[in-house]
């Protein structure tokens, strides 16, 4: 009975995983081609918004979202943590469509991806030599202070491994220059669902917390204190270890 307990449930998550993916292309494709077409960023935003809800909705993955009050209505940036290629669909979902994706630049490498992206406005940053890093930090800086809204991934990538990794600084500078507060967001359940590595999404429970803002423009602290009041706030809705500890 055991032995056909665990075959019942890695073919359920096996044909809950293909499901997942043909739903995902089923509303993927036809928002692609709308994206491709359709006038005005924000237009084209809002089409990724719905996509994404309907793909959570349609897979019985709507997240559980918890603080959306706290998101302020001008300008800010958005920090995250990052487990799963689901993260950046289950932000866009939740998120009003007003903001915008900054990813690394390895992602323009996937065609269609990277038309998706590029028209909705996301920015592109490139983490493998020093020359094109500054050169996408410019534009990011460039784009923040026209109070513009974002949201970032500061750990840059995600692994299998469950934790919390190191803040790279790009978002908080950013905040900074422009004058707009972070607010911290927290995923959970994601890495759960498709970790690195992993091929088919399986079942999972999803949760997004978005925290209080924190302002970045007329304090003293230092860049340093911004990351590490930001990793402090995400951390305490994970159930993830501090890698860095």
């Amino acid at each position: 009975m055991q032995l056909l307990s665990r075959i019942f449930r890695y073919s359920a998550r096996q044909a809950y995983g293909i499901y997942a993916w043909l739903t995902f292309a089923s509303f993927t494709l036809p928002a692609l081609a709308l994206v491709a077409v359709l006038p005005g960023e924000a237009r084209r935003r809002h089409v990724i918004h719905l996509a994404a809800r309907l793909i959570l909705w349609t897979t019985a993955s709507t997240p559980r979202l918890q603080g959306l009050e706290n998101l302020p209505e001008s300008a800010c940036i958005v920090v995250a943590n990052h487990a799963s290629y689901l993260d950046g669909m289950i932000l866009a979902a939740v998120l009003p469509p007003r903001f915008g994706f900054v990813i690394k630049r390895e992602m323009t490498r996937v065609p269609l991806a990277h038309l998706l992206l590029r028209r909705i406005g996301s920015l592109f940053v490139d983490r493998s030599n020093t020359q094109g890093s500054a050169r996408d930090a410019r534009k990011i800086l460039q784009v923040a202070a026209r109070q513009r809204s974002l949201v970032f991934f500061p750990e840059g990538t995600f692994r299998r491994e469950p934790g919390l990794q190191r803040f790279r600084n790009g978002a908080f500078v950013a905040a900074v220059h422009a004058g707009v507060p972070v607010v911290p967001a927290a995923i959970q359940g994601s890495r759960a669902m498709l970790p690195a590595g992993r091929k088919l999404p399986q079942p999972g429970v999803l949760e997004v917390t978005i925290k209080k803002p924190i302002e970045a423009s007329g304090s003293d602290r230092p860049v340093s204190e911004l990351v590490a009041l930001c990793r402090a706030g995400i951390l305490e809705d994970l159930t993830e270890p501090d890698l860095m500890d």
